[in-house]
């Protein structure tokens, strides 16, 4: 691995002929996703032709476009779909599922919920800005009860999915929290999702000033940032405190890890088996 640090290991993974400068809005905070995304895979050692993006629509679907992988942009919540297809027929390589949070809990949902029960060898990587940004700021299963958003002028009425309890309930081998403000600890945690087998999900919270910020009393991306802050705490920490001290903060940090080997790792154990009784004329 090179001696180069910082902004130099991020552009050395870029596609400096596509789409630049970025479309991302000032204060958004999924380029701060993407460039974790790309330490972590840089400090693993992970070489570029080994890895696969799969994104779907929306702003993080955006990111695949500016990265030196193996890319697919797809339709919109089938992100998932695709990088199961890719895991299945090339198990060596690392598939990572870039999605928002519409993309993958709403049209997606389905999709997000069976490949965590199967434990498909898939980093899936939730870029949770609780809206849809790109199509104009309608509420997404994420938008938390009360926020006002372009569909919900008088308050959101639904109650928000909890992305760590539905993968948890799902049975997902991995299971973490970060937000952009605490870069090193998502950094962390990204470097565990992609080195553990099976299903890891990844949700990380990053701020949508203009379509959800603007909406709620933020009065700056950099007010979001600090909400981020101060609400966001560790869960060993978080499990310590009392249930009404508990309303309002978000934990963060690493809620399942199961290490349990991967779907594609099973099927192809017990393909190799039955073929191997078949050519010693078993059934």
């Amino acid at each position: 691995m090179s001696n180069i640090t910082g902004n130099e290991i991020i552009h050395q993974y870029l596609r400096h002929n596509k789409k630049f400068p970025h479309v991302l809005c000032a204060g958004c905070g999924h380029g701060i996703v993407l460039g974790t995304l790309i330490r972590s895979i840089h400090a693993l050692g992970i070489p570029k032709d080994d890895v696969v993006v799969v994104a779907g629509i929306g702003c993080s679907g955006r990111l695949a476009v500016y990265v030196d992988f193996n890319t697919v942009h797809t339709t919109h919540g089938r992100a998932l779909s695709f990088a199961t297809g890719i895991k299945m027929s090339n198990p060596k390589l690392h598939v990572i599922a870039l999605m928002g949070d519409g993309d993958a809990l709403s049209i997606g949902g389905n999709h997000l919920i069976h490949a965590a029960r199967r434990n498909i060898g898939v980093t899936a990587m939730i870029l949770n800005n609780n809206i849809y940004g790109m199509t104009g700021g309608q509420s997404s299963p994420a938008t938390p009860e009360g926020a006002t958003t372009m569909t919900n002028p008088y308050g959101q009425l639904d109650h928000s999915f909890d992305t760590v309890e539905l993968a948890k309930g799902a049975g997902a081998n991995y299971v973490a929290r970060g937000t952009v403000f605490h870069v090193n600890r998502l950094e962390k945690i990204m470097m565990e999702a992609l080195e553990r087998p099976g299903f890891s999900l990844v949700e990380a919270i990053t701020p949508c000033h203009t379509q959800f910020g603007r909406k709620n009393k933020y009065k700056s991306p950099v007010d979001m940032y600090k909400w981020l802050k101060s609400t966001a705490i560790p869960v060993e920490r978080f499990n310590e405190l009392p249930a009404d001290k508990r309303v309002d903060r978000m934990p963060i940090g690493v809620f399942v890890d199961r290490g349990k080997p991967g779907y594609e790792e099973l099927y192809y154990a017990r393909q190799e088996r039955f073929l191997a009784q078949a050519a010693k004329g078993g059934k």
